[in-house]
């Protein structure tokens, strides 16, 4: 209540855990915060919530790479001449584009129009530092309405009760409220460590498609998540490469972006 109150806005919702979903066309400003006499932005308005930003890359390069601290920290920091004030801004940030400007690529039902080119500037509107500061990058295709159905889908009251019993197993783990995503990459090191051929399998991916120590700590984190999901004492195989395939690039569009990279 106090954030939306510097921002002076009402929140209605105040019980409930903020969710944000600013247009592609937000000025650096109204996302991140500041002007004359600064006030919260979006990522500070997401607190404790989630920031859905839809059509990702359509928002500007310049802005994007704006979400490194709050990502990072989970604070921002607004200096001016007279004053410099550091908002919270812990939140969960889900983003969403297209695989191309015309959307097309690796449908199996239209033609992609776009060259090379289009798609390398496309995609690099979100830059590397922004993705290896997202746990998960997935491509999802599109699906025939008759063959979804909800029956074959866990409700979120079935899946509640699984991550409630995980986040407690966290917080015994670390003797505090602080979960996997969030602790220390020293203590996360210390008491969720791997074995050596774990390591080996890990380091082979991360050679392979060039991920930064960032990244390993991503599927670290993630990993340890799954298997406490699973109920597992000890970092799975299967949790391992559950969180892996969770980061790799889709077959075809890994190949059309090393062909626009070539």
């Amino acid at each position: 209540m106090s954030i939306y109150q510097l921002a002076g806005m009402i929140n209605e919702g105040y019980q409930l855990p903020p969710y944000r979903a600013p247009h592609h066309s937000a000025s650096a400003v109204s996302l991140i915060g500041g002007g004359a006499n600064p006030k919260p932005g979006e990522v500070t308005l997401a607190h404790n919530g989630v920031l859905f930003l839809d059509e990702m890359a359509e928002f500007p390069k310049r802005t994007l790479d704006m979400l490194r601290q709050p990502l990072e920290t989970g604070e921002v920091t607004i200096s001016r001449a007279t004053s410099t004030v550091t908002y919270p801004a812990q939140f969960i940030l889900i983003g969403a584009m297209n695989p191309c400007p015309c959307g097309y690529l690796g449908s199996r039902h239209r033609y992609c129009t776009c060259s090379p080119k289009k798609i390398l500037a496309y995609t690099n509107r979100v830059s590397g530092p922004i993705e290896d500061r997202m746990d998960i990058l997935l491509t999802l295709n599109t699906v025939a309405l008759e063959s979804e159905s909800i029956h074959s889908n866990e409700s979120s009251s079935d899946i509640r009760p699984r991550v409630q019993a995980a986040r407690d197993i966290q917080f015994a783990r670390f003797d505090s409220d602080i979960t996997n995503a969030v602790v220390s990459n020293e203590q996360l090191s210390h008491c969720c460590g791997l074995n050596d051929d774990q390591q080996k399998m890990l380091q082979q991916w991360a050679s392979q498609y060039n991920w930064s120590t960032r990244v390993q700590m991503k599927i670290l984190r993630l990993a340890r998540t799954i298997s406490d999901l699973s109920g597992h004492e000890d970092i799975s195989n299967e949790a391992i490469w559950e969180a892996v395939t969770m980061r790799r690039p889709n077959s075809s569009l890994g190949q059309k972006r090393a062909t626009a990279d070539h």
